[in-house]
């Protein structure tokens, strides 16, 4: 299940965390881009557990956010402690 979203979803998550819609560059926008891609994919995968491509796709996302967030907890802590807590992960 290839999830495609839409511009205007695209833009407004980045507006909200990137600070501006056009900034797709901003590691908090990327951050909350692929957790709402990983929310799609695991609610898709609860229901098709033997859909092993979307899995694959899954388990990259999730990589790809954790070096991000590594990155970001290395550069800025209060930006990463203030991103965690609106998106609602690790714990």
């Amino acid at each position: 299940m290839s999830q495609y979203l839409a511009k205007e979803k695209v833009e407004e998550i980045f507006k909200q965390y990137g600070g501006d819609s056009k900034n797709t560059g901003s590691v908090e926008g990327q951050v909350a881009l692929f957790t709402f891609r990983i929310k799609g994919l695991s609610d898709h995968l609860k229901s098709n557990n033997k859909d092993h491509s979307c899995r694959r796709t899954l388990l990259s996302l999730v990589g790809k956010r954790k070096r991000l967030l590594k990155y970001l907890e290395k550069t800025d802590i209060e930006g990463y402690r203030k991103l965690i807590q609106e998106l609602g992960i690790r714990g």
